[in-house]
């Protein structure tokens, strides 16, 4: 490995753009990234609350360490942490206390919101019923995103802040694309669609432009407090397109940047084409009243299958702390 173009050594080379950097400068760039991220994308504006979604993981760590340190000085805009707990024995306890160490370091304000409170179930209830027809990540999946945006919500948040990097979104384009989801495939983009129901909290991903390898390597620079465990439950097609990806990339550099740019200049035909379709058109869900696309959501339908009644009202003003 050569050295970094500051005369020191090398901790780290980008084959995408030839260039090799120290600690320091590979930090200065990562940061700089995010900052070209937010401002072209303009993901933060005026007089913002800014929820951070924390799971303790290195993108989320890294995410609200670098919201924190780019906007927490400005009087006007306001970061909290927000943890969903799954309820997953051995793995998400182990990772929230990261995240409690993290908020306390960073001084943020911390909710941590739990799928036993708020659904009836947790994810070890679920696997260990063994629900016909059901896995971990469905629930898992739905329910997190429909918790982390009801809390935003309650919070008064103006924007959801995520740590999905460069591969999850390329991962998340491809698999929609294979599955011929035009509905998620519109959704997605380097900055909010157009807002479609007040009950939404729009979503921004500070770290769309950056590669997975190099956040986990900031993450080890900067020892943002984060937790490598993985979910024992993990499963899905998402991992057969991770390792597809990783092989073209490692034999033809720059293929995910390229990939999720051609992505970026298609979407707006996407958008255009699934307004025309109907897909992206909200009503309110008969059982709970929250957004959805049909008569009842996701959620509500899951929950029956679980032999779940009714969401929980429950605020997060009521949550832990």
């Amino acid at each position: 490995m050569d050295n970094c173009s500051c005369g020191k050594k090398a901790v780290y080379t980008r084959k995408y753009e030839g260039n090799s950097y120290c600690s320091t400068c590979f930090k200065d760039q990562f940061e700089k990234r995010v900052k070209r991220t937010i401002r072209e994308h303009e993901l933060v504006g005026k007089n913002e609350v800014i929820v951070v979604g924390l799971s303790g993981g290195k993108d989320s760590s890294v995410s609200l360490a670098l919201m924190k340190k780019i906007f927490g000085g400005r009087p006007d805009i306001r970061i909290i942490a927000v943890s969903i707990d799954e309820g997953i024995d051995n793995y998400r306890n182990k990772s929230l206390e990261v995240t409690k160490e993290l908020t306390k370091k960073l001084g943020v304000e911390h909710y941590v919101v739990r799928f036993k409170d708020n659904l009836g179930k947790s994810i070890d209830d679920v696997m260990a019923a063994k629900t016909k027809n059901l896995n971990s990540c469905t629930f898992c999946g739905v329910f997190r995103r429909y918790l982390l945006n009801r809390a935003a919500r309650e919070l008064g948040a103006t924007k959801v802040c995520t740590g999905h990097n460069m591969d999850d979104e390329a991962q998340a384009v491809l698999i929609n694309y294979l599955k011929g989801d035009l509905k998620r495939l519109a959704r997605m983009g380097p900055k909010p669609a157009l807002k479609s129901s007040d009950k939404f909290v729009p979503r921004i991903k500070p770290l769309r432009d950056t590669p997975e390898k190099e956040v986990a390597l900031y993450a080890m620079i900067t020892r943002a407090g984060n937790y490598w465990g993985e979910c024992p439950y993990v499963s899905g097609i998402r991992f057969e397109v991770r390792d597809f990806l990783n092989d073209v990339e490692s034999r033809h550099s720059g293929t995910k940047f390229s990939f999720l740019r051609t992505f970026d200049a298609m979407l707006p035909v996407i958008r255009e084409s699934a307004s025309r379709a109907g897909l992206v058109e909200i009503t309110e869900c008969e059982s709970c009243g929250e957004p959805c696309s049909g008569e009842i959501c996701k959620v509500c339908e899951l929950l029956d299958k679980l032999g779940v009644d009714v969401v929980s009202q429950k605020l997060v003003s009521e949550l832990v702390k």
